[in-house]
């Protein structure tokens, strides 16, 4: 429930660049209320175009006419003629709203000053702090938290190196996707010790690892992450030497010029010092001098040296035995949750469930109500694809039909199969559905 894939507004009368704001509002009052940042991969990973979107979820037409006008027309202009000849009733009935706005991603938001975003599809994944207003299109993942810990972890090799395994890619040989389901949900993160020094280095360094790339793209307007990353591991090739082969070329004009705008040396030194804190984080230390600082660390790379090779495996194997750890863990009822204000309010903590400590009466988990299974076709897709949004792992037809009143598992698995081959939930294995 904290990962999310980002918001379909289908219309590009939606979006604003900068220089149409004050065009589309015309006067309108309070419209930060609804003209919100806007970002896709792009945007993440090159320039930033500063877009805005008009978001006038969760109003009603007739509210957002009253309160926004000049907005509403605009919006009435450009993205209802489009959306009159949608296939789906809904997208024809409900225009002035996104197609897919995702509730359960901005309840995840309520209440917090920013969040982290990812691309879904990149040659490097850069995590990165967005203010918690902002609407990430479908090209972005949203994680619901704001602590500098978890942030941190993400952005390590740790992480970044089961991303790349368990993710996928898009077409052979090209970028990696970073699939929530089991690339975040399936992630097994290091046990939070407020006594560790590593932990609170992993927040301290990613907040400056997240500040350092804001800085410098704020004072060269043509810097680009994805640049910037070529060039630290154009660095760790330099670096290593021989010992992946032939001397590395040393760095281009362009590349030399990247550099410095970049500070891309200061960035790798704070990248090896976030990787080792991790590291200690899980008591992996044996494994900092063969993996921090490497060249093809995250990265496909023709002849790696066999030890980095040899240790990469453990690092991946070491994972996949926690993960399994953690899932007989909650198969016993300890679950770490990473938010648990949010994810388990009055429920028992992790170390009451550790210790067997007696948990109040007032703290027991409340059942959640079942809800009422649609009555209408377009209805009842939406309503499987909102749940499958909250889901923490994939869940069966019959999992998912117990969750709603009087549905049948036959009719949920033919709707779910539906949607399936339609590319809008994921089947990671036969039999089990996920958010995409």
């Amino acid at each position: 429930g904290l990962a999310f894939t980002g918001m379909y507004p289908l219309g590009q009368g939606f979006v604003l660049l900068p220089d149409q704001v004050v065009k589309a509002a015309d006067g309108d009052a309070n419209i930060d209320a609804v003209v919100k940042p806007f970002v896709i991969a792009r945007d993440l990973t090159q320039k930033a175009r500063g877009a805005r979107v008009i978001d006038f979820y969760p109003r009603s037409a007739d509210a957002s006419r009253s309160e926004f006008p000049a907005l509403y027309q605009w919006v009435l202009d450009r993205v209802k003629p489009q959306r009159d000849q949608n296939n789906r009733a809904s997208r024809r009935t409900k225009w002035w709203l996104f197609a897919e706005p995702v509730p359960a991603l901005r309840a995840a938001r309520e209440g917090l000053s920013r969040y982290i975003a990812v691309p879904r599809t990149a040659k490097w994944f850069s995590f990165q702090w967005v203010q918690a207003d902002t609407v990430p299109d479908t090209s972005v993942v949203a994680i619901a938290t704001e602590d500098p810990f978890i942030l941190g972890v993400l952005s390590s090799q740790i992480h970044v190196q089961w991303a790349v395994r368990t993710g996928g890619r898009l077409g052979v040989g090209n970028d990696p996707r970073y699939q929530h389901q089991q690339t975040f949900n399936r992630f097994p993160f290091p046990i939070p010790d407020a006594n560790k020094d590593s932990d609170q280095s992993i927040s301290d360094l990613a907040e400056q690892i997240d500040a350092h790339r804001k800085r410098q793209q704020g004072l060269h307007s043509d810097l680009t992450l994805t640049n910037v990353y070529n060039v630290l591991e154009r660095l760790r090739l330099i670096e290593a030497g021989n010992g992946t082969g032939p001397p590395a070329a040393p760095l281009t004009p362009k590349e030399r010029q990247i550099h410095e705008q970049g500070l891309v040396s200061v960035l790798a030194q704070l990248h090896d010092e976030l990787d080792a804190a991790v590291l200690r984080a899980y008591g992996w230390e044996d494994l900092i001098p063969v993996l921090v600082g490497r060249p093809g660390g995250t990265t496909p790379l023709a002849d790696k040296p066999a030890g980095q090779a040899q240790a990469e495996e453990e690092l991946l194997s070491r994972l996949v035995a926690l993960n399994a750890e953690r899932a007989a863990e909650e198969a016993r009822g300890l679950v770490r949750w990473l938010r648990p204000e949010f994810q388990n309010p009055g429920g028992a903590t992790a170390e009451q469930m550790e210790t067997g400590a007696a948990v109040p009466k007032a703290l027991e988990p409340v059942a959640v109500a079942k809800r009422a299974w649609p009555k209408t076709l377009p209805e009842q897709f939406q309503a499987l694809r909102e749940l499958l949004t909250v889901q923490p792992a994939p869940a069966t037809a019959e999992q998912i039909a117990r969750q709603f009143k009087r549905a049948q598992t036959k009719k949920v698995a033919e709707l779910l199969e539906t949607l399936a081959t339609l590319g809008q939930v994921q089947t990671p294995e036969p039999g089990h559905y996920a958010s995409p």
